[in-house]
């Protein structure tokens, strides 16, 4: 549809961030019924847009030939299809959660508010309620680790199941996943440390999830920006989604994580099965604390020791 209306010199897509949204539908539904009066096709405008009708319309200054028409029909046709098919996939979906045991009363212990409140949906979520399905099955809030979303949760439980029994610890479970340190040692010489290749959906959900933590204000946030820092954004991601891996799995195993858990040291609780972010600052905290702890001990080594001064964030030995 957009090459169509480009073709047509439509330049909706300047005004409107989504042809397939509510506007962009309904002025190109208008178009093919054969509207051609531009204030009357951005009167079709919704209130959240926030073009006015003058430059919805003067996006369409448009050659309107009978060809270019029709295939902006066709299009139209072809992406009403679609929608129908990936609704029945949502129905057929829905019908084999409902067919899993409950784990968790949902009216006794309801699910906490989605942490996307007030935003739109991702363009492929499904029509139905997919995160209190996760919740009710597995008896765990995934979605309230950061960047992991309903649809990952999903992916990841179907590659994986519901039973963790397979996997005897978290070390078994990211050496499957491909997302652990390699350990090719010859002759007592680390010859490499390199991740395994390996195709999994699962490793993928991880690393797509890891990847959308890059301006998180959350603990692993901060964790993969200091790992982008250090090593760049690939092995960033891969080190970030070994850290979703391992929360992933002890929540997976034992129903609970400790709070923070994406923050080493951290050992607190959460509340119930809830994986609860301690946040930028406690991380920020805690990784303080380890790099003095390790220069103290360099300092010990060499017989000298370190002495705090009057600013807080410097010292000296």
């Amino acid at each position: 549809m957009q090459k169509a209306l480009t073709q047509m010199n439509i330049q909706l897509h300047r005004v409107i961030s989504d042809i397939t949204g509510t506007t962009g539908l309904s002025i190109i539904r208008a178009i093919v019924a054969g509207e051609r009066n531009p204030i009357t096709l951005a009167s079709f405008k919704d209130g959240r847009i926030r073009a006015s009708l003058e430059e919805i319309a003067a996006s369409k200054t448009c050659d309107y030939r009978p060809e270019l028409v029709f295939i902006l029909e066709q299009e139209l046709q072809l992406y009403e299809f679609y929608q129908t098919q990936i609704q029945k996939c949502d129905r057929q979906i829905e019908q084999c959660l409902v067919s899993f045991a409950d784990k968790v009363d949902v009216e006794e212990k309801p699910l906490a508010k989605p942490k996307r409140r007030g935003k739109k949906q991702p363009g492929n979520a499904p029509q139905f309620d997919l995160r209190t399905h996760l919740y009710r099955i597995s008896g765990v809030d995934f979605t309230a680790v950061d960047g992991l979303g309903a649809l990952s949760v999903l992916i990841l439980l179907s590659e994986v199941g519901l039973n963790a029994s397979r996997f005897p610890s978290v070390k078994h479970f990211t050496s499957w996943l491909g997302l652990c340190p390699g350990s090719r040692v010859t002759g007592g010489k680390v010859k490499s440390s390199k991740t395994r290749s390996v195709v999994n959906r699962a490793a993928n959900a991880f690393r797509m999830a890891a990847q959308t933590l890059c301006r998180s204000n959350s603990a692993l946030g901060a964790y993969y920006r200091r790992m982008q820092a250090r090593m760049g954004a690939p092995k960033a991601i891969t080190a970030t989604a070994h850290k979703l891996a391992r929360i992933f799995y002890r929540l997976w195993t034992s129903g609970d994580c400790p709070r923070g858990s994406a923050v080493r040291g951290a050992s607190p609780l959460g509340e119930g099965n809830r994986y609860t972010d301690p946040g930028i600052d406690a991380y920020e905290q805690q990784y303080r604390e380890r790099m003095l702890k390790n220069l103290k001990k360099k300092a010990q080594a060499l017989g000298l020791e370190l002495i705090p001064i009057s600013t807080p964030n410097e010292c000296v030995s």
